[in-house]
């Protein structure tokens, strides 16, 4: 490969890895709050909840609960369904699914695994037989 070809190709490689620390730092950003944190774990923990029921789980005001969704949501992590006067959230699995593919990008043949300490995640997705 040419020497030109050759680092063409790498900065096309630095750039996607550039663009992908992006998106996962701010993803980081995101769930470094306890309470957008807990809204996730609530959320799965049940299929869908109200704002209400979000506030008295979390014991915060409507507002305070309602901006936390709102980033969250803009964020493609949660959807809100409207049901007359309730807004009901649920989480948004293709997304997390995204951000976890972003986590374990390797090269082809490399295992997706990341040690912290003592722990070592493995990260394999399901595959689904095709629907007929």
């Amino acid at each position: 490969m040419p020497a030109e070809t050759k680092e063409s190709a790498t900065t096309e490689l630095q750039l996607l890895a550039d663009e992908k620390a992006r998106d996962l730092v701010q993803l980081f950003k995101l769930l470094a709050d306890e309470t957008r944190l807990r809204i996730l774990y609530f959320l799965m923990q049940r299929e869908e909840l109200n704002v209400r029921t979000l506030c008295e789980l979390l014991d915060q005001s409507q507002p305070a609960v309602s901006h936390h969704l709102a980033l969250l949501r803009v964020a493609g992590i949660i959807e809100c369904r409207r049901d007359g006067k309730h807004n009901f959230y649920h989480l948004v699995p293709k997304r997390f699914q995204t951000y976890l593919d972003l986590m374990f990008a390797v090269a082809p043949g490399q295992t997706r695994k990341l040690r912290v300490e003592d722990s070592l995640l493995t990260y394999a997705r399901e595959t689904r037989p095709a629907a007929t």
